[in-house]
């Protein structure tokens, strides 16, 4: 959503505080992002509208609206369809995991999180074209198909 030379704008949505610095200190590592944050699902929608992120990392347990929810919403929304999404959660099953990526998320890591992987994500769903999105959703949805 910004401009390229612009410097990028990355929200950050967990009800931990102690995760959100974390996060924000893992973020800073690169110097290139300016963080934005918020602690609950909801807040963390009103602010995709008037932070106009161009990458939001997403706890999954969150009280008012979970994660997956929240990324639904974000994917079926035409103002937000294409914002890169990162789910950034302690849930580490395969099934977790599957809900996460067939929600509409485009990354989905586990808590505790590396720096360098957190970072290395956030650059691979920056490129993402909307077309390239719309692939990986597509072949996820297929693959759960054949697997039910």
């Amino acid at each position: 959503m910004s401009s390229v030379n612009a410097i990028k704008k990355v929200l950050v949505i967990d009800d931990n505080p102690t995760i959100v610095e974390l996060i924000k200190y893992a973020v800073n590592l690169q110097g290139s992002y300016q963080v934005v944050v918020a602690y609950d699902g909801v807040q963390g929608l009103e602010r995709v509208f008037v932070e106009q992120p161009d990458c939001v990392i997403i706890d999954v347990k969150m009280p008012k609206m979970d994660g997956y929810q929240l990324v639904r919403c974000l994917r079926g929304d035409m103002r937000t369809a294409n914002v890169p999404l990162i789910i950034l959660s302690a849930m580490t099953r395969e099934e977790d995991q599957m809900t996460g990526l067939l929600s509409g998320a485009d990354e989905y890591l586990t808590k505790p999180f590396k720096p360098t992987a957190l970072n290395a994500a956030i650059e691979r769903v920056l490129r993402l074209t909307p077309a390239e999105r719309q692939r990986r959703t597509d072949s996820l949805v297929q693959t759960q198909a054949e697997r039910d």
